[in-house]
């Protein structure tokens, strides 16, 4: 046994290596406090002492004494943090790392080892400083070309980083590894991707003092979610920010459980109250977060489930928990979170959260776990994925991942009322939309917040704000801007007004255009010379050109300018006679050779040449300028080569030269960073835009989609209240004609439709392979995608607004918590009927398959009669016909079968939902359709016949309520569709060349209207010619694309290029056609003008029109052979029931 002493804590355990070789004695006055629960048990108890001194011993022990001097309370626990991490690591490697730690500090360093000291003023102690300050964080500090980690951190780099040990794995020395400057983002992303969060260390730039130390600073920090942004304002990329991870903590409360996210990016926390254990379970199922707090509350056990009693309540969440890193907390499950978040991330204690909560007050209940998966809105290996039926293919990211938490999370009737609104007018507008671009808002908040925002995200900002003032300048769009606010709301947690939007907007733009240089823009030429090297001008200069409007730099500017044009002239007199002394000498082989080169790596323009010299100095041209030649070196001092050379008054030039780029690229960079902080103040604005041009996109996307695969919008019904105001009446009831099932194409008539008349519910059976779990799911997808105002696969539908949505399929065993199948169902009915009302939607499927028959049978009639006395809708399947035989007490539940037909002799599932009930189960078809062998078929048909077959049709009278399915036969050929499986100019030039587009757009617009309009009264009878709607075009400009409305319609386009040659084409996939168009080189900022036409046949002949006759008008066309390919006939087309537009 050892006692482990610091400043304020003794510890006693078996020998540790870590923290032995210290002082035996106790303390003599201590209060006691506990530490991590995973070492409580196996190291005892720690004592805190009151007293400062409390340890005596040789020079040798109070000398460790003081380099533990600085651990507390917090100090030690955060040790301990670490070793557990350290037990972890399994490489190798890292292992025989591991015995040199030491762990007396927050390093883990051995003061014994080489290299080891954390003597005051040792890069260690420096380091140690530092790492007191984000205790767990891995710490990378800059020494040169690279950045390294020490002790614990070394080790967590060998192991997660794929970096090996400096000085390999020398048993003498502590623990060091790092990688090169170059290669840091990808250290960081192996690190945040394993949880680790990591702070990074820099060195203050510049000429330092001989002997002495360079300064450093914390730079900035990587967390899993929020990457590391420093420097990144004085860059000319963009940098990929993944979604946020938030802080998660969970807590129990009367009202059942409690989840609390926090996220340090944005600085705002969200509560969320009333939680089923198992929609807390499919929340952390869906929610990648950083850290995990558990509340003391979630020890209070009052199921006595097993295992779980020592640690809560909740088997399933202690299963989803136990093989995740977590803490446990107490006191206020919020203000102590926020505490933890603030000392997690280092944060003042002065720096506050805002609240984004919005009231969950009338709105559904979050999906369980079971629900999303199985209708694969959580994807799930064989379940058809939801998410992939309600968006193309082309659309991923933010808006995916907003449509994902509307169906985990549907809204309130009011918000999925306005959603659904929304999506009607989209589906109605026939002006181009945006091209709506998607701004991460943690990147947004903290680009702005440490003013690393550089001109690329400004330009992407200022399209934002944009394209929210394009769509307010619209009649169409701008209606659906202001039904945007609402959801937008819901989905930041910020209130703002639709005015306050608009203004806040324009004054962005406006602040940002005065600022940035744009795309198009370009008054900021890049030097040049006929001497010096273009590439030379082009790598120094483009660090800061191109990024401000010259206006706001012209000084520096100039003085770039006048150091560039002396460099070119230091050059051409120090130089260019050398060259021109080389060129006029003559020789077979072996002459002088010698150029003016860029030499990348320094940053320089020097010559670079051999056996130039002359044998003999005759005063020869060139030979003034030989003499002056000095051999080039590099930053350090060091000759740079044999071969290379330069002249004092060239290096000078240089000097001047960088000095002034250098002058410069500050200013442009405290330029960008005044932006920054201006537009911060700006940031709730423009958060909230992005966010409501993600869910624009996301909504004209699903709109676009659901078009294409002919779904339509329901009739979504809201329950009314009752007197009292607080409860809501039950529905009134369900009805989906039409109904398909999500994951099939009904466009491609592949699906088997079905009418679902739901007022009550509904007793299902059918036989195996029937169709009764695809129903199931399609009727839950059905009233989810109406309950979030969503488009759904039918061909009409009346679908309430239901309070919680639930359906149980199948369920597998748990080990970890010692639980059946069975048992698992049980656990699953339990929370469905605790959360069951008259306005919820209950579906369950093959109920009590898990036990022996006779008492599975009784478990379920008695579920069906407490669901039937509740008054829910949903439907409860089954192959326990004895249920049929129990006296059940119901009222509101009817008997609904999957039907079958007699074909050749054979019984088939037809898919099709019928009234009455399905005694036959094709068990034995269904058995030998999977490849069980014929003999044992044969038997089990033996056994079936001596055994069951006379209890098929029991003798009690049931016809009145029974209709047996296979003696039900349908017409197949009625009707019903039956099928199996079945995006150097100056102002002046631009603005020139924008009034260029214009013009031949209105001029091309004129032309083709004429043309086409004089061709459809031709095609017209002539007595209809007043009936004839005008052709009318619609223009599509650089960054918008289709509306929805164009989706399989036949359209003639006409796209306009920047060399005023134009492309006639038509197309029934117009979207397709424009973004194919602009995924070729050059034409990424293409505009279009588009018609629509009735039918594809007039849509061709159209096109040949125009191909053929606008090269007569004096248009260039790039495709005027396609004229000659295409014969179209001149008789009447039958147009009389269509319309042109």
């Amino acid at each position: 046994m050892y006692w482990v002493a610091t400043r304020s804590a003794v510890v006693s355990f078996p020998r540790w290596r870590s923290l032995a070789h210290l002082l035996h004695s106790s303390p003599r006055r201590y209060s006691s406090f506990n530490p991590s629960p995973v070492f409580f048990g196996q190291f005892g108890k720690i004592y805190c002492f009151k007293d400062r001194k409390v340890l005596k011993g040789s020079a040798k022990v109070t000398k460790k004494l003081k380099a533990l001097n600085v651990l507390d309370e917090k100090g030690l626990s955060n040790i301990l943090w670490w070793k557990e991490r350290m037990q972890a690591c399994r490489k190798p490697s890292t292992i025989q790392l591991l015995k040199r730690l030491e762990y007396s500090n927050l390093l883990g360093l051995d003061v014994n080892l080489k290299n080891g000291s954390l003597k005051e003023g040792t890069l260690n102690w420096e380091i140690l400083q530092f790492k007191s300050k984000f205790p767990r964080e891995v710490l990378l500090c800059r020494v040169g070309d690279f950045y390294e980690a020490i002790g614990i951190d070394a080790c967590i780099l060998v192991e997660y980083a794929g970096l090996n040990p400096f000085g390999g794995l020398r048993s003498d020395s502590i623990p060091r590894a790092g990688c090169p400057v170059v290669n840091l983002r990808q250290t960081l992303d192996d690190l945040t991707r394993n949880g680790y969060s990591v702070c990074i260390v820099e060195e203050v730039q510049g000429p330092t003092q001989a002997r002495s130390r360079k300064s450093r600073f914390i730079s900035g920090h990587a967390h899993p979610g929020s990457p590391y942004v420093f420097g990144l304002a004085g860059v000319d990329h963009d940098l990929d920010f993944p979604e946020p991870m938030p802080v998660v903590g969970i807590s129990r409360s009367a009202r059942g459980y409690c989840i609390n996210l926090v996220l340090e990016t944005m600085k705002t926390y969200s509560s969320e109250d009333g939680l089923t254990e198992e929609a807390l379970v499919t929340k952390l199922r869906t929610c990648r977060y950083h850290h995990l707090f558990l509340h003391t509350s979630l020890r209070h056990n009052s199921s006595g489930t097993c295992r779980w009693g020592e640690f809560g309540e909740g088997g399933l969440l202690w299963g989803e928990c136990v093989s995740r890193h977590y803490e446990w907390f107490e006191g206020n499950p919020v203000t102590e979170l926020l505490s933890k978040v603030k000392e997690l991330y280092g944060l003042a204690d002065e720096i506050t959260f805002r609240n984004v909560t919005v009231s969950s007050e009338n709105r559904p209940r979050p999906l369980t776990l079971g629900t999303a998966t199985q209708i694969g809105a959580i994807p799930m290996e064989g379940i058809p994925c939801l998410l992939k039926m309600l968006l193309p293919p082309n659309c991923t990211g933010l808006p995916g991942l907003y449509v994902r938490d509307i169906l985990l999370n549907p809204p309130a009737y009011e918000i999925a009322s306005t959603i659904q609104a929304t999506c009607k007018l989209m589906s109605n507008v026939t002006c181009s939309i945006p091209e709506f671009t998607c701004v991460s808002s943690a990147k947004l908040v903290k680009l702005l917040e440490l003013r690393e925002a550089n001109h690329i995200e400004f330009c992407r900002i200022k399209n934002v704000v944009d394209e929210i003032l394009h769509m307010n300048r619209n009649s169409e769009l701008g209606e659906i801007l202001e039904l945007l606010m609402d959801p937008t709301w819901v989905a930041t947690g910020l209130k703002i007004d639709f005015e306050t939007l608009v203004s806040e907007c324009e004054w962005t733009s406006v602040k940002i255009s005065g600022m940035i240089s744009l795309d198009g823009e370009n008054d900021s030429k890049i030097s040049s010379s006929s001497i010096v090297p273009s590439e030379f001008f082009e790598d120094m200069e483009s660090a800061w050109k191109g990024r401000v409007k010259r206006i706001h730099i012209e000084e520096e500017f100039r003085e770039a300018e006048v150091a560039a044009e002396a460099l070119s002239l230091a050059v051409t007199e120090d130089f260019l006679p050398i060259i021109s002394r080389i060129k006029a000498t003559t020789a077979p082989l072996g002459g002088p050779k010698g150029e003016i080169l860029y030499a990348r790596e320094h940053e320089a323009v020097w010559f670079k040449g051999k056996r130039f010299m002359p044998s003999v100095w005759a005063g020869t041209p060139g030979e003034e300028q030989i003499r002056h030649l000095k051999p080039a070196i590099d930053s350090k001092g060091r000759k740079v080569g044999e071969e290379w050379f330069t002249t004092a008054k060239v290096e000078d030039a240089l000097t001047r030269y960088h000095e002034a780029g250098a002058k410069a690229k500050a200013k442009v960079l405290e330029l960008l960073r005044g932006l920054s902080s201006e537009l911060q103040a700006k940031v709730n604005i423009l958060v909230f835009a992005s966010t409501l041009l993600i869910i624009a996109k996301a909504l004209f996307a699903h709109v676009s989609e659901g078009r294409r695969r002919r779904w339509v919008f329901p009739t979504l019904t809201e329950p009314l209240r009752s007197k009292g105001l607080k409860p809501f009446n039950r529905v009134d009831g369900m009805k989906i004609v039409g109904l398909s099932p999500y994951w099939f194409d009904a466009a491609e008539g592949s699906a088997v439709n079905n009418t679902v008349d739901m007022q009550e519910l509904f007793l299902l059976t059918g036989p195996n392979g029937g169709g009764k779990s695809s129903l199931l799911r399609s009727i839950c997808a059905a009233a989810l995608l109406g309950s979030c105002g969503f488009m759904v696969p039918a061909e009409s539908a009346l679908i309430p607004h239901f309070d919680s949505i639930m359906l149980h399929m199948k369920s597998y065993d748990s080990p970890a918590d010692g639980k059946s199948s069975f048992q698992v169902e049980m656990s699953e009915i339990r929370s469905i009927i605790s959360a069951a009302s008259e306005r919820s939607l209950v579906l369950v499927d093959e109920i009590c398959r898990g036990t022996e028959t006779a008492k599975g049978t009784c478990i379920a009639g008695s579920i069906i009669e407490l669901l039937d006395k509740i008054g829910c809708l949903g439907i409860v399947s089954t192959h326990l016909h004895g249920i049929f035989s129990l006296p059940l007490n119901t009222k509101n539940t009817v008997y609904k079968a999957m039907g079958t037909v007699h074909v050749d002799g054979q019984t088939k599932p037809t898919w099709k939902l019928m009234d009455g009930i399905c005694r036959e189960s094709l068990a034995f078809e269904t058995a030998k359709r999977e490849g069980i062998p014929e003999t044992i078929i044969q038997r089990a048909e033996e056994l079936y016949h001596s055994v069951y077959a006379k209890e098929v049709f029991p003798g009690k009278d049931d016809t009145k309520l029974e209709q047996s399915c296979s003696n039900t036969s349908f017409n197949v050929s009625d009707g019903s569709n039956i099928q199996l499986n079945s995006s150097n100019g100056k102002a002046a030039q631009r603005n020139r060349l924008t009034n260029q587009m214009e013009i031949l757009q209105k001029e091309v617009e004129s032309a083709v209207t004429e043309i086409c309009q004089k061709k459809l009264i031709e095609l017209y009878n002539k007595e209809k010619a007043s009936e004839l709607s005008e052709i009318r075009c619609v223009p599509i400009g650089a960054r918008e694309q289709p509306p929805p409305s164009t989706i399989g319609v036949s359209c003639v386009y006409v796209m306009l290029s920047p060399n005023n040659k134009i492309y006639v084409g038509q197309t029934d996939d117009l979207e397709g056609r424009v973004r194919a168009h602009r995924l070729k080189e050059g034409m990424q900022k293409i505009s279009f003008l588009y018609f629509t036409v009735p039918g594809k046949s007039l849509a061709c002949q159209l096109e040949t029109l125009l191909i053929n006759q606008l090269p007569n008008r004096g248009f260039q066309l790039t495709n005027i052979a396609d004229g000659k390919h295409r014969n179209f006939g001149t008789a009447n087309l039958a147009l009389e029931s269509a319309s042109v537009c």
